[in-house]
């Protein structure tokens, strides 16, 4: 289990308004791309939209899907063309990794929201950078990372909700102000020999799994052959047997079995909603006293058991069932071996150069207020639909 969570009480990081640092990590961060990462290129498309809002005078949200650890630093050729650094809303745990990592995102623009409760402060703070229209204001719509650039998430109200906050700031002003929301998709792709690098890290997952390489099945069919054999795994540590069934209905059930029985202790018994917004009511419902101080080690270890039990449902989760169906991209194969790897072995390592591509897409204005509360909301349903045009996607 990665360290998501955090067992500390929450400490605020604020934004860092100084712009020297910004231009110095500006100028360090395509060396770190390269090196940590594996990003040799980066194209933007369109910035001159952004730009145009900058020069408008209107406070921006870049609206970005999320797909990898990387995401939030490619943003800086972005910021780069259009000559403005902004400002990130960052989960909270990503400080907490080590001193040098925070102090570096803090100087990049990034502050703090935590995601295991209610953040007020963190809405509030967004809230001001935009009345103030001072720089364009990331927020990640997704609220997680979903290792598949060929998937959108469920996009969370949040976005909306700080963006009409502000627009109804800006709207009181004299002159009155303008919020824009500006889509904006990161598109990866692998550059080099797709089936050199695939090969060696299934021999590698193979080896771990104590077979024999697969080296004579068709390199897809290898693919298949080891998410089976890990699906199998976890339904016999937890259902005691694998199952039967297709690979949608194997998760969700392997999903329920994990979360039900923490459901009925934590929220009451709640089932609803999709396995991510489970989860989260979970972590709220779990880590606040894991995180006074006050419970005795048992407890604390059987709580630390629940967390890890739900990290595993998220990671199941970002498992889209048909990803490597017919006919899957280079990039679709390796994005699901490097998952296998990340649940094997908590790393994610660099497996072949990457060319990202950033399409900023046009401009969103945010209404002051929202017509109906029964139906989806609208300002969600268009960022959506433009990352999904943008990405190539079909909305679900």
């Amino acid at each position: 289990m990665q360290r998501i969570v955090i067992d500390k009480p929450y400490v605020p990081v604020p934004p860092y308004r100084g712009r020297a640092w910004a231009r110095v990590l500006a100028w360090y961060m395509p060396r770190l791309l390269h090196k940590k990462f594996g990003v040799a290129r980066i194209d933007c498309l369109h910035a001159d939209r952004l730009a145009g809002s900058i020069a408008a005078g209107h406070g921006v949200i870049l609206a970005p899907n999320h797909c990898r650890d990387e995401d939030a630093l490619v943003l800086g050729s972005l910021s780069r063309a259009v000559g403005r650094p902004f400002f990130i809303m960052a989960s909270w745990h990503v400080f907490m990794q080590d001193r040098l990592q925070a102090f570096l995102l803090r100087r990049g623009g990034a502050f703090s929201v935590y995601r295991e409760g209610i953040d007020r402060g963190a809405v509030n703070t967004a809230v001001e950078i935009l009345h103030a229209a001072e720089r364009p204001l990331v927020i990640f719509p997704e609220g997680m990372i979903s290792r598949a650039n060929d998937r959108i998430n469920p996009l969370l109200d949040g976005t909306a909700l700080i963006a009409r906050t502000a627009a109804k700031k800006r709207a009181k002003d004299n002159p009155p102000g303008k919020v824009v929301v500006h889509p904006l998709a990161v598109r990866y792709r692998l550059q080099g020999d797709i089936e050199a690098s695939a090969t060696k890290l299934l021999d590698e997952i193979e080896t771990r799994l104590t077979w024999r390489k697969q080296s004579q099945l068709p390199l897809l069919e290898r693919v298949r052959k080891v998410a089976w054999a890990l699906l199998t795994l976890k339904e016999q540590e937890y259902l005691n047997e694998a199952q039967t069934g297709d690979a949608a209905g194997r998760l969700a059930r392997l999903q329920n079995a994990i979360l039900e029985p923490l459901e009925d202790e934590w929220t009451g018994g709640r089932h609803d909603q999709d396995a991510a917004a489970r989860v989260k009511r979970l972590r709220a419902a779990i880590v606040p006293d894991l995180a006074s101080g006050e419970l005795s080690e048992a407890e604390r270890q059987r709580r630390w058991r629940h967390l890890e039990d739900a990290y595993l449902v998220m990671q199941l989760w970002n498992y889209p069932p048909d990803y490597v169906a017919d006919n899957p991209t280079p990039e679709r194969i390796m994005e699901t071996l490097e998952r296998f790897e990340e649940d094997l072995t908590d790393k994610c390592r660099v497996h072949g150069e990457l060319h990202a591509t950033l399409t900023v897409g046009t401009a969103i204005e945010v209404a002051t207020g929202r017509e109906s509360r029964d139906a989806a909301d609208p300002l969600m349903v268009e960022i959506e639909s433009q990352l999904a045009g943008m990405l190539g996607l079909k909305v679900e």
